[in-house]
């Protein structure tokens, strides 16, 4: 992270008032040292973020972050305010402001750090150590990890942790729950132990006080052994997949440490994601699905029990989150799967009692996120074609019809076509993955057909929208008609 955060890019007597005014004070900063070249569209892209979610967490920590064309590298910038700065969270003013800029094609290896930063700051010990940093390069270096930048044993600590967390983001190595379990206890168990068939069971405030009040002996025999620990897997994922991904998954990991649970996360952020180990899955008795964009290959997790809410719920309230899949384990309370009403997008759209609105909303972000990346490529295309060709390269004839290899204006007119045939897609790839987000795989199909209609009469993005919401409630409304009742219905036509 050394070329990322510097001591030109720390204020820690940030004057600024209001979110915009604290973005701005930070982002002038970045263009300074040339890692923004357009502060304006750079900001544009800043507030588009916090308007799909408030970056404001609790504890006092204000991460307003995005992915812009405006910034040339991964650059990181920390501001600390005495009076506090309003991000929206439920505890009141950030003092503490990180503001993260990732190019638009950033790679993965930078947002693995940048992930790992968003996982520190989940670590009490390392936000209190900036609080009382008092020059600008002593907080860059805290920030970095440099070593020896305090001196003092918990930033030691928090500089080991780093490597750790960064692994656990990436989750190169899935194993067994309760491997990522001693790794996560750190603990220093001989490797036999890992071998048992029985999985070890971590250490559990509520479990020992009941053995020793049964009489539990010191060398239990085998059907008095350590009853299994509960096991839970959870999805992580943002908009944006820089830094909530990661904060909502070292949450719920250190309190499935605190609550005696075996967890482990998939984190589904920009930098790519690994898939849970089947077996991992399988063996799993929850499931926590924190999210504000589908959860990729939901269908994995069909049949336990699930508690599906959005991503900031797992950032500030991971206990609730875990007691709550346990009580409906004890329950007997099944997920229903990808395929029915209860397993849609539309309901697992967030905390429960949101209302329509926020789903709505969350709907068409859906849409809009799988729309982008032909905005993008349609509008490099279309760009190189003016550049190539000419401002006059949109009357040229089709390249099936003309086209001489060695002419630029031929070029120029083969990249502007294809980028108009990217820019189609955008209305019915919107409309199809609307329907997706309400109604996931089946909404799919009738979502893009109602977006290639929209085209074909002229309805534009708004017939997209209203395809894509239509397509959605049809298919929502089919899955909640019982098979049984159809046959039933259909033979008692016959008699």
């Amino acid at each position: 992270m050394s070329d990322m955060i510097t001591a030109d890019l720390v204020d820690l007597d940030l004057s600024a008032d209001t979110k915009e005014a604290a973005a701005r004070a930070l982002a002038e900063r970045m263009v300074a040292l040339g890692r923004v070249t357009d502060l304006e569209g750079f900001l544009a892209d800043v507030a588009a973020r916090e308007a799909q979610m408030p970056t404001g967490l609790d504890g006092g920590i204000g991460i307003p972050h995005c992915r812009s064309a405006h910034v040339t590298e991964p650059t990181l910038a920390f501001g600390r305010s005495t009076a506090g700065i309003d991000f929206g969270a439920a505890d009141g003013p950030a003092d503490l402001i990180f503001l993260i800029a990732a190019p638009a094609g950033a790679d993965d290896a930078h947002l693995s750090i940048l992930s790992s930063l968003a996982r520190q700051l989940m670590n009490a010990e390392f936000t209190d150590a900036l609080r009382a940093v008092d020059a600008p390069a002593a907080a860059a270096a805290l920030i970095r990890g440099d070593e020896g930048n305090q001196g003092d044993e918990g930033d030691r600590e928090d500089q080991e942790d780093q490597g750790d967390l960064e692994y656990r983001g990436e989750q190169e190595d899935q194993g067994d729950l309760r491997d990522q379990a001693n790794q996560k206890d750190r603990t220093d168990e001989p490797a036999a132990a890992e071998a048992e068939e029985t999985p070890a069971v971590p250490e559990n405030p509520v479990v020992a006080p009941v053995a020793a009040s049964a009489g539990a002996t010191t060398d239990p025999g085998p059907e008095e052994a350590a009853p299994r620990p509960f096991r839970i897997v959870a999805v992580t994922s943002c908009p944006t997949g820089i830094a909530h991904t990661y904060m909502a998954a070292e949450s719920l990991e250190n309190a499935g440490h605190e609550e005696g649970v075996v967890i482990a996360v998939e984190t589904q952020g920009s930098a790519g994601f690994t898939r849970l180990d089947p077996a991992v899955i399988a063996a799993a008795d929850g499931v926590i699905f924190a999210h504000d964009v589908p959860v990729r290959d939901k269908d994995r997790f069909a049949g336990k029990p699930t508690v599906d809410v959005g991503v900031k719920a797992g950032i500030n309230r991971p206990a609730e989150l875990i007691a709550e899949v346990r009580d409906r384990a004890a329950r007997g309370e099944l997920g229903t799967g990808a395929l029915t009403a209860a397993g849609t997008p539309v309901e697992r759209a967030g905390a429960s009692g949101e209302g329509y609105g926020t789903k709505l909303r969350k709907w068409l972000m859906s849409g809009v996120s799988y729309m982008v990346p032909f905005v993008a490529a349609g509008g490099l295309l279309i760009a190189l074609g003016f550049a190539i060709g000419g401002y006059q390269i949109n009357e040229s004839p089709s390249v099936m019809d003309h086209f001489v290899w060695s002419q630029a204006d031929s070029w120029g007119a083969l990249f502007f076509q294809i980028g108009a045939v990217a820019f189609g897609f955008l209305v019915p790839v919107l409309a199809g993955y609307i329907a997706y987000g309400m109604a996931d795989r089946p909404g799919l199909v009738p979502g893009f057909v109602g977006g290639a209609i929209s085209l074909t009469i002229n309805a534009g993005f708004l017939g997209g929208l209203a395809s894509g919401l239509i397509a959605g409630a049809v298919v929502l409304a089919i899955q909640r008609v019982r098979a049984s009742r159809l046959r039933c219905a259909a033979s008692c036509r016959w008699w």
